[in-house]
């Protein structure tokens, strides 16, 4: 099976740099669009027979071109959604970004019970996303599935099923609005990583819409992510 996740267009609070995760979320800002219309081109190669979104506004308004271009209907999934921030919600300080990202990064190095200040655990997490990827799977097969999904819910799930990665080259670092991962693999159960290959990390705005300075605090880990055993295979 292959997966493209695609992180959704930029949004006003990514411009302020604040921890927006909750439901439903603001829409795209102009750039956003832009990068949206950008997405067919730059899955031009790639034939998609499925396209799910989570249950924020902004990656359905992100779908929206790719789903025109390939007559697909978006299929809403609350498990894609993003990492809840908690009671970090809606702040940008930066000991609030330093919290919300050295979580993920604890779940990047293996321990998925730690828990969001307020919110999920780093299995519980995993678990939602798992379903829709199952669910996914178990279609008919004729192409690869999209997902337009979020900056730290791609970046750890695709870290922690992904076999490859190695956190100390740089273009793992970047995952900026619009940006795409490509992994191929199947469903495993369990909290166990593993199961996928990435295959392609685009971490730049699709057709290189937009900078990378607006694109939220979820858009850069450095080069201090813990590195499993498995992502340096």
């Amino acid at each position: 099976m292959r997966l493209i996740l695609i992180r959704h267009g930029q949004t006003p609070n990514n411009v302020r740099s604040l921890l927006d995760t909750a439901i439903p979320g603001p829409g795209l800002t102009a750039v956003g669009k832009q990068q949206a219309a950008a997405v067919p081109g730059a899955l031009s190669g790639q034939v998609i027979s499925r396209l799910y979104v989570s249950n924020l506004t902004r990656t359905t308004l992100t779908a929206a071109p790719l789903a025109a271009d390939r007559a697909l209907d978006a299929v809403v999934r609350p498990g894609i959604r993003e990492i809840s921030a908690g009671s970090l919600e809606m702040r940008g300080d930066p000991d609030s970004i330093t919290a919300y990202l050295e979580t993920v990064k604890a779940w990047l190095g293996g321990d998925l019970s730690v828990r969001m200040p307020g919110a999920d655990t780093g299995a519980e997490v995993l678990e939602r996303f798992d379903a829709v990827v199952a669910e996914a799977a178990a279609g008919d097969g004729r192409g690869a599935v999209a997902m337009i999904s979020h900056g730290a819910m791609i970046r750890f799930w695709a870290g922690h099923r992904g076999t490859n990665i190695d956190w100390s080259d740089p273009k793992y670092h970047e995952l900026s609005n619009t940006g795409i991962v490509t992994l191929d693999g199947e469903p495993g159960t369990g909290n166990a990583p593993g199961g996928w290959t990435v295959t392609d990390w685009q971490g730049a705005p699709a057709g290189g819409v937009g900078g990378t300075d607006f694109d939220g605090p979820t858009a850069d880990l450095d080069a201090d992510a813990p590195r499993t055993g498995h992502a340096q295979d």
